[in-house]
């Protein structure tokens, strides 16, 4: 069974919970708590308001049953996302907010638990700067297209008539943009090292009370957030080394149809295989297969939102011959069937004003 839910705030499916809830590892007055409702799973929120325009969450919870959830980012946020159990567990992102719709997916008997913190708009621009100063050439030249499609899309939109929450990103951006955007998401995600371990552990058993436990918190998670800046380093590669792997990557995502072998590609950018696995695991985490897999899957969400292929249509222009292994691949990476994910896309664009896309 898969519940839909449509919200105009991601936490609005919770219900109010106190602070003496007995699952909370620490808590306050000032803390605003929520629970998972009993006919969804279990678990909690826990909102611990450090600052004016900074914030520390706490979640945990796990679901009985697949969620599909549709609602505004709110946009003018950022978020520092940090993993303990789950199938991300040991993994931290961040996040920006852009004011958008977005579709997410969360499936049952899976544990979520995390740690966030918030950045608002007074905070937000100096932590998003050092973001993108620490992104490598290529990756901050498309994160700068984004932001310039975005800004694009919400200088369209009059107030009077609409709101750019009404659009997914899918929307915003050009098939070709929402492609190298892919290089994004390898660049929000990051392990979570030793250090950053110890300090989400001094978050979670916080020992004060009141302004000192505030002042704690705030410390901590600013700490946290600096560990995880200072440890988006670029790769120890030469700087041909490094562009062959961009080049590489392109490549890839330009042919997922008809990919060329590990032995061809390495060719095509004058390295050899072992210099390329090694550099793919450098710059993106992944070896070249992975790396093109995920540009299968996240082209062809890009197809079953704002095409009308079939999903054997689909399937077959990123490069599967095979339906039932692209469903598979499909669920792996986004937590549900590709028909099932198709169905919600259309559902919700029937549902809203279509908005304008962007060039």
């Amino acid at each position: 069974m898969t519940t839909r839910l449509v919200l105009d705030d991601w936490n609005d499916w919770f219900l109010p919970g106190d602070q003496s809830d007995k699952r909370l590892l620490h808590s306050d007055k000032t803390d605003r708590i929520l629970v998972c409702p009993a006919h969804l799973g279990q678990g909690y929120v826990q909102e611990i308001p450090l600052r004016e325009d900074m914030a520390l969450v706490i979640l945990d919870y796990a679901l009985s049953q697949d969620v599909v959830m549709e609602a505004s980012d709110g946009g003018n946020l950022l978020e520092f996302t940090f993993y303990l159990a789950g199938s991300d567990a040991g993994y931290n992102f961040f996040c920006p907010y852009f004011g958008l719709k977005q579709v997410d997916i969360r499936q049952k008997q899976r544990r979520f638990f995390k740690v966030e913190v918030f950045f608002k708009q007074s905070a937000l621009v100096s932590y998003f700067q050092a973001i993108i100063e620490r992104l490598s050439p290529q990756t901050r030249t498309v994160a700068e297209r984004i932001i310039q499609s975005l800004n694009r899309h919400h200088s369209q939109w009059p107030s009077s008539t609409a709101t750019p929450s009404d659009a997914t990103m899918e929307q915003v951006l050009s098939d070709t943009l929402y492609t190298e955007a892919i290089a994004l998401n390898y660049a929000t995600r990051q392990s979570i090292t030793t250090a950053m371990e110890q300090v989400i552990g001094q978050i979670l058993s916080c020992p004060y009370q009141g302004a000192t436990r505030r002042a704690y918190l705030e410390k901590k998670a600013l700490e946290l957030v600096r560990l995880r800046l200072n440890a988006m380093t670029q790769p120890r590669l030469k700087g041909d080394e490094l562009d062959a792997i961009y080049q590489a990557a392109a490549i890839l995502r330009e042919q997922v149809k008809t990919p060329p072998t590990i032995e061809v590609l390495a060719r095509q950018v004058s390295t050899n295989r072992l210099k390329l696995n090694q550099g793919f695991r450098q710059v993106f985490g992944t070896t070249p297969f992975g790396y093109l897999r995920d540009c299968r899957i996240w082209q062809a969400r890009w197809q079953l939102v704002m095409s009308e292929r079939s999903v054997n249509e689909v399937a077959a222009s990123v490069g599967y011959t095979s339906r039932s292994r692209f469903a598979t691949a499909f669920r792996q990476r986004i937590g549900v069937n590709p028909k099932a994910f198709q169905m919600q896309a259309w559902q919700w664009l029937v549902e809203n004003v279509p908005a304008k896309k962007c060039v």
